[in-house]
């Protein structure tokens, strides 16, 4: 059978589609559970008493146990992947300045949003851009809980295949 439909593959971003200044909002926001707090925690070895015990992180300033800020960071990044780099990031190439202006709780929705705050073409890889991306992150009461800065090397659209 000869399927003739035009096919549009999901992806993310090529250098040249990145412009400057631009705000990608992403979509859906991601609710937290208890458990994704738990398990994040757990599988990276973190026993920090204010991810886990309950009835000791009721006893400090929040009155309850925090998420996990590495697990907030994971989410904020990972929701810009489908809308920006999906199959046209070639490496993540390091974060800049990261903060956790205001906690995240179980059961808070954390939605993202992401600026471009810069791009050039890479001096050293022909066909690759460097693209510099400021994210942040907000709870369901818009209050600001996690800004990342993070750059990218992706690929131009000429030269990606």
């Amino acid at each position: 059978m000869n399927d003739e439909r035009r096919t549009i593959e999901q992806r993310g971003l090529y250098y040249e589609e990145f412009d400057q200044g631009v705000r990608y909002r992403h979509s859906p926001g991601r609710t937290v559970t208890e458990a994704d707090n738990v398990l994040f925690s757990t599988l990276t070895m973190n026993s920090q008493a204010l991810h886990l015990d309950a009835a000791w992180a009721a006893t400090q300033p929040f009155g309850q146990r925090l998420v996990n800020s590495m697990f907030t960071l994971s989410t904020l990044v990972g929701s810009s992947v489908a809308q920006l780099t999906q199959g046209t990031i070639v490496a993540n190439l390091g974060f800049g300045e990261v903060t956790f202006p205001h906690p995240l709780f179980h059961g808070d929705t954390l939605y993202s949003d992401t600026v471009v705050t810069n791009r050039r073409l890479s001096a050293s890889r022909p066909g690759q851009g460097l693209v510099t991306l400021r994210h942040t992150g907000r709870n369901q009461h818009g209050d600001v809980v996690a800004t990342a800065e993070r750059t990218v090397l992706v690929w131009c659209q000429e030269a990606d295949r």
